[in-house]
């Protein structure tokens, strides 16, 4: 259940600061973030502080290759189910969709990762010690 959490807040993370509707950060602040520059500037930093404790804790757990790995996995998952015709690429929205949701993905499994990685191996990180 912990890494659904993680991935549900990486995916509003991902979709909150832009997605293909209306309702997204980049759109908000086009249209307007001068008008409204202090909830600008507040809503950005949110986002801001969000993106950079996942990017953070995904590369020191899994880095750079194992991001690449992750999003080349679900890559090409996607690349079977449009081969078997479950889905199909031709709408513009569909495809940004599944751009966010592999980056979601990528980002949930690397905040994941360590723990994951804990109870498979039974070893933990230097800085993943409990202290009771």
């Amino acid at each position: 259940m912990s890494f659904v959490i993680r991935w549900l807040i990486a995916f509003i993370l991902v979709a909150a600061t832009w997605n293909p509707t209306e309702w997204n950060f980049t759109r908000w602040v086009i249209e307007n973030g001068k008008a409204e520059l202090p909830i600008t500037v507040l809503a950005g930093l949110i986002l801001l502080v969000g993106w950079i404790i996942y990017l953070r804790a995904t590369l020191r757990s899994i880095g750079p290759i194992g991001m690449a790995l992750v999003a080349a996995l679900f890559a090409a998952l996607i690349w079977v189910l449009v081969d078997y015709g479950i889905i199909r690429t031709d709408d513009p929205g569909l495809n940004a969709w599944l751009g966010i949701l592999v980056a979601s993905l990528v980002l949930g499994i690397g905040l994941s990762w360590s723990l994951v990685r804990r109870r498979i191996s039974g070893q933990a990180d230097v800085d993943d010690v409990d202290v009771e």
